[in-house]
C-alpha cells in the first residue's frame, strides 16, 4: 500500500463505492462521503492528497463545497466530476483553483493519471547508520518527499519492488546485501531506479564504485556531504524519472 489519500465525494453511492474499490485495489487509501457538507467535515478532520467531487450534490453543490474547503485547506487538490452540462459552475471552480475536471462516465486512465501526477516523489534511503538515516529522512520529508527507510540491502529491494520509487540513496556497506549486491539484485528484477551512492569509504571502495559507475549508477556522494548537494541531485533525478 502507498501513502496517497483520496476522498471521493458523490451522492451516487453505487458510483462512489465502485470507484473506491478500483482505487483501493491499486493500493490507495480511499474514503467516501455523499454530500458537500460531509466533504467539508472530512477536510476539517484530515488532509487528503486529492479529492474527486461531483458537481451536483444535495445541499451545497460541489463548487460551493469546494470553495468552503479552500478556506479550510487553501492548497487542497480537488477534481470536479460531472455528468451534466454545468459549464458556469465548472468555470467558477477552475477559476478558484480546482485541479481539473472529469466528465462522467469517467475516463479511468485520466483519473489515475491525475492521482499519479499528484503523488510526491518516493525515495528509499538504504543505510544501517540510524543517525545518518534520521538526518536525511528529516531533510527529504521536510522538502515534500515520501521517504522509505531500509536498514539493509534486502529491505531496500523489497521496498523498491513494492512501492513507486523515484530515487534510491544507497550505502555501500550494509548487512545482508551490500550496496553492489543490492543494485545487482534490482537489475536482475528489472527494477533499477536512479541511484545515488553514499559512502564514507570512497578510497577503500574504489573498485566497487567503478563497477557501479559501469552499471550506470547516477552519482556518488562522499559522507559527510552537503545536504544541499543531495537535495539538488535527488530533485534532478526524481524529475527526470517522472518525466
Amino acid at each position: 500500500m502507498n501513502n496517497v489519500t483520496v476522498l471521493i465525494v458523490d451522492d451516487d453511492r453505487d458510483f462512489a463505492e465502485s470507484l473506491a474499490m478500483v482505487l483501493d485495489d491499486r493500493g490507495y487509501q480511499v474514503d467516501t462521503v455523499h454530500s458537500g457538507e460531509g466533504a467539508i467535515r472530512r477536510f476539517r478532520e484530515q488532509d487528503f492528497d486529492i479529492a474527486f467531487m461531483d458537481v451536483k450534490l444535495p445541499g451545497k453543490n460541489g463548487v460551493e463545497s469546494f470553495m468552503e474547503i479552500r478556506k479550510i485547506k487553501p492548497d487542497a487538490r480537488v477534481v470536479m466530476m460531472t455528468g451534466y452540462s454545468v459549464e458556469q459552475l465548472l468555470d467558477r471552480a477552475v477559476e478558484n483553483g480546482a485541479w481539473g475536471v472529469l466528465h462522467k462516465p469517467l475516463d479511468m486512465k485520466a483519473l489515475l493519471s491525475m492521482i499519479e501526477k499528484n503523488q510526491p516523489h518516493g525515495i528509499v534511503i538504504a543505510d544501517d547508520d540510524p543517525d545518518f538515516v534520521a538526518s536525511i529522512h528529516e531533510l527529504l520529508t521536510g522538502n515534500g518527499y515520501r521517504v522509505f527507510v531500509a536498514t539493509n540491502g534486502r529491505e531496500a529491494v523489497e521496498r523498491i519492488l513494492s512501492n513507486g520509487i523515484d530515487v534510491l540513496i544507497l550505502d555501500l556497506r550494509m548487512p545482508v546485501l551490500n550496496g553492489l549486491e543490492t543494485y545487482l539484485e534490482l537489475k536482475r528484477a528489472g527494477r533499477v531506479v536512479p541511484t545515488i551512492i553514499s559512502t564514507a569509504f570512497m578510497d577503500e571502495e574504489t573498485g566497487t564504485i567503478e563497477k557501479l559507475r559501469s552499471l550506470s549508477v547516477s552519482g556518488v556522494l562522499r559522507k559527510p556531504f552537503d545536504p544541499a548537494e543531495l537535495l539538488k541531485a535527488v530533485e534532478h533525478l526524481a524529475m527526470r524519472k517522472k518525466g
